[in-house]
């Protein structure tokens, strides 16, 4: 993705989180330990920009990602996944799995315990067919 298709929205110790020219939010996890107030403000304000844009389409790089806390996987499931912004249409995520192999088992646990009709995940190889994913997507 070449960096002149997006501007960045937030950013702290966890991630950095992009607005899309083509109409959706970018997740780029950091990796490290993290401090889950931080993990907390990197969700709620990619809520904010989904809420402000209208959108429902995120592109989740998690390649860098340590595995999730049970804390995080909580929050996900309860906060993130069912509060959805845009209460008419499902969240669609694309998804760059990590490169850790535990993170990878808590990633796919967070795509599993994902409700049907409320966030669908697609997991891609590379940035590139995620991308073609999320721009063809309705």
């Amino acid at each position: 993705m070449p960096l002149t298709t997006h501007t960045v929205y937030f950013e702290n110790p966890v991630g950095r989180l992009s607005e899309h020219a083509h109409g959706y939010a970018i997740v780029h996890y950091k990796p490290g330990k993290r401090v889950f107030r931080e993990f907390e403000a990197l969700l709620t304000h990619l809520t904010h920009l989904l809420l402000r844009r209208g959108w429902h389409k995120v592109f989740s790089d998690q390649r860098a990602l340590a595995p999730f806390t049970e804390q995080e996987l909580a929050y996900i499931r309860e906060r993130w996944q069912e509060a959805s912004p845009s209460r008419h249409r499902e969240r669609l995520v694309a998804v760059l799995l990590p490169q850790d192999v535990y993170a990878r088992l808590s990633a796919h646990r967070v795509i599993n315990d994902a409700h049907e009709g409320d966030v669908t995940y697609h997991i891609f190889d590379d940035e590139v067919a995620a991308g073609a994913w999320l721009r063809q997507a309705l």
